[in-house]
C-alpha cells in the first residue's frame, strides 16, 4: 500500500507493526543460544525491512506474496534454531491476513500457529495448555481484528461512494434544473413576443394597409403611412426572428418531424418508440411546433415513468384544416376521472391541455386500467398555412 494514501490511524498501526516485529526479533536474537539463531534473526529482520522499503512489494500483489513467502521461510529457519522465534508469529498473522486473499490467508495463519506450537514442542519445552492456547489465541485475535477492520473499511468505502454519488447527482440535478429553467424562460419569452409584439405589429400593418387604401389619391399622408407600414413590417420580421431564436434547441436544426423522430431514437430501455407521419407535411408557425414538441416530450416522459409500457407510438398527422399529434402506449393505463391536478407545474396532463387550448386546439386523453393510454392533441392550421 502506498504510504501516501494512508490515514493517520493506519500510519500509526503500520508503525506499531514495524516496532512489534523489530522488538520481537531483537528479543529472539538476545535469547538465542547459538550464533546461528542471532544470524537468522538478523536475516529475518533484513527481509522484513526490505519488504517495507521496496516499491514493488507495495505495488504488486504477486511481489508481496513472494516477499511474504521468503519472510516466512526465514522465520521457519529461525524457529528451527530457537523457540523464541515463535513470538514473531503474531505480526506474521497480520501480514498474511493483509497481503493474501481470505481463501489463502486463513490457512496460512493456521499453518503458522501450528508451526509455532510444533517448534515449542521440538525444543523440549514442557507441554501445558499455554503452549497451544497462546499461538491459537493470537491467531484468533489477529483474524478477528483484520476481518473486522476490513468489514468496517468496506462499509466506509460504500458510504463514501454513496456520498460522492449523492453530490454528483445533486450537481447534475441542479444543472438539469437550470437548463430546464433556461429553456422554459426562452419558450415563455417566445410566446410573449409572438402573442404580443408580433401580433400587435401584424395588426398595425393591417390597419395601415386599410388606412392606405382609404386615403384619397395623391394625399400627402400616403407617404408617411407607407413608411410606417414598412417599419411595422420590418419590425414584425425582426420579432419573428426573435421567436425562432428562442425556440427549443430540438427545433433549431430541423423540422418538427425530425425533432420528434430524434425523440423516438432507441435508448436501450423500454419502451420501444416508433414515429410516423401521416398526410403532407406543411411548415407550421414556431409556437405550434414548440407546443407539439413539448406535448410529445411530456407524454413520452409520463409513459416512461408511469406506464411500464413495452411499446409506444408517436404519430404526427397533417390534415386539410388541422395538425394532430397522437401518443399511444400499451402500458398499464389509468382512470382519467381519478387523475388529480399535477403538482409538478409544466410536465403533467393539465399543462399539455393548457398548451393545446392556448393555440385554439383540443386535447384528449383515453385510458383505462390495463388497456394503455392514448393522448391526442389537435391544432387548427392558422390562416396563411397551405393545406
Amino acid at each position: 500500500m502506498d504510504p501516501r494514501s494512508l490515514t493517520p490511524a493506519l500510519r500509526a498501526l503500520r508503525l506499531c507493526l514495524h516496532l512489534l516485529m523489530a522488538g520481537l526479533l531483537a528479543l529472539a536474537a538476545f535469547r538465542a543460544d547459538t550464533g546461528a539463531g542471532v544470524a537468522l534473526a538478523a536475516v529475518t529482520g533484513a527481509v522484513y525491512a526490505a519488504g517495507s522499503l521496496l516499491p514493488s512489494v507495495r505495488d504488486s500483489q504477486r511481489a508481496a506474496a513472494v516477499w511474504l513467502g521468503v519472510l516466512c521461510a526465514s522465520w521457519l529457519a529461525l524457529l528451527w534454531q530457537t523457540p523464541e522465534g515463535l513470538w514473531v508469529a503474531f505480526p506474521l498473522y497480520f501480514l498474511q491476513l493483509h497481503l493474501l486473499p481470505v481463501r489463502w490467508s486463513l490457512p496460512a495463519v493456521g499453518l503458522t500457529a501450528v508451526a509455532a506450537i510444533l517448534s515449542y514442542v521440538r525444543h523440549g519445552a514442557p507441554l501445558n495448555p499455554g503452549v497451544f492456547v497462546g499461538p491459537l489465541l493470537g491467531a484468533a485475535v489477529a483474524v478477528a481484528t483484520v476481518l473486522g477492520y476490513q468489514a468496517l473499511y468496506r462499509e466506509s468505502e460504500r458510504r463514501r461512494r454513496m456520498v460522492e454519488e449523492l453530490i454528483s447527482t445533486r450537481a447534475e440535478l441542479a444543472a438539469t434544473e437550470r437548463h430546464a429553467g433556461t429553456l422554459a424562460e426562452r419558450e415563455r419569452l417566445a410566446r410573449e413576443i409572438h402573442d404580443t409584439l408580433a401580433q400587435g405589429l401584424s395588426s398595425i400593418q393591417l390597419l395601415l394597409r386599410a388606412a392606405e387604401r382609404a386615403l384619397p389619391e395623391g394625399s400627402p399622408a400616403a407617404g408617411h403611412i407607407e413608411r410606417a407600414r414598412r417599419a411595422a413590417q420590418d419590425n414584425l420580421a425582426e420579432a419573428r426572428r426573435f421567436v425562432r431564436a428562442l425556440s427549443p434547441p430540438d427545433l433549431e436544426h430541423g423540422s418538427l418531424a425530425a425533432a420528434l423522430e430524434r425523440l423516438c431514437e432507441p435508448t436501450g430501455t423500454a419502451p420501444r418508440v416508433r414515429f410516423s407521419v401521416s398526410g403532407t407535411p406543411v411548415e407550421l408557425p414556431t409556437p405550434y411546433e414548440v407546443a407539439l414538441l413539448r406535448i410529445a416530450q411530456s407524454a413520452l416522459a409520463n409513459t416512461v415513468r408511469h406506464a411500464s409500457a413495452a411499446r409506444a407510438e408517436i404519430t404526427l398527422s397533417f390534415m386539410d384544416a388541422s395538425v394532430t399529434l397522437d401518443v399511444v402506449d400499451d402500458g398499464k393505463g389509468f382512470d382519467p376521472a381519478l387523475l388529480s391536478p399535477s403538482a409538478e407545474g409544466g410536465f403533467g396532463l393539465p399543462a399539455m391541455r393548457s398548451r393545446a387550448e392556448s393555440l385554439g386546439g383540443t386535447f384528449t386523453v383515453e385510458s383505462a386500467p390495463g388497456q394503455g393510454t392514448a393522448v391526442a392533441v389537435s391544432l387548427p392550421l392558422p390562416a396563411g398555412v397551405p393545406a
